[in-house]
């Protein structure tokens, strides 16, 4: 009986390397989208977050928060400070949750703490996005994109809807509701 010669003992572990590496993108930039580089992937996020704000009606006031970069990602985050009561927090949330559905999003997870509220979601393409509810009934959105190609990342252009604060000074909810800031719960719709 013959035993494997050395060319095989050394051809298995390279074919067994090059088999995990085409796994996991195996591509230069160490399995980053090609199609897509960190400016391109901020202004998609800029835009899922923009819909996602745009469906809240009436309207939440909101700032843009800080932007955060890795290697390969890019961080967006936006800060509501319309006061969103605790009596509709549920609804404000289920606002979110069903734009989202109705946007192709994979809700990943939901928190149903009654202080601290959040809903996970991700797209195919594996954005992934929160919503969550901290001190004082803040509501913060962050999306945070998939590995891309690197790049420089600008900050976003788009308008908030009330005033603008310096990075790291939004103040908490001040801003009042007639509908969201109201201390009754919304109406069942069997009522």
């Amino acid at each position: 009986m013959k035993r494997p010669g050395r060319a095989v003992r050394v051809a298995v572990p390279v074919i067994l390397a090059g088999t995990l590496l085409a796994g996991c993108g195996g591509s230069s930039s160490g399995g980053a989208r090609t199609d897509m580089n960190m400016q391109q992937a901020a202004e998609r996020a800029d835009a899922m977050l923009d819909a996602t704000l745009g469906s809240v009606v009436p309207e939440v006031q909101w700032a843009h928060d800080t932007t955060t970069s890795g290697s390969c990602t890019v961080t967006r985050r936006r800060t509501v400070t319309t006061v969103i009561s605790e009596q509709r927090r549920g609804s404000f949330l289920g606002v979110i949750e069903r734009f989202w559905k109705k946007s192709g999003y994979e809700i990943t997870g939901v928190n149903q703490s009654q202080e601290a509220p959040a809903i996970f979601a991700r797209t195919s393409d594996d954005f992934r996005m929160s919503v969550e509810v901290a001190y004082k009934g803040q509501v913060f959105f962050d999306v945070t994109t998939p590995c891309v190609g690197k790049s420089d990342v600008g900050e976003p252009t788009s308008k908030p809807n009330g005033p603008v604060y310096p990075l790291g000074q939004i103040p908490t909810p001040n801003v009042r509701s007639d509908f969201w800031s109201a201390a009754t719960p919304l109406p069942s719709p069997s009522s």
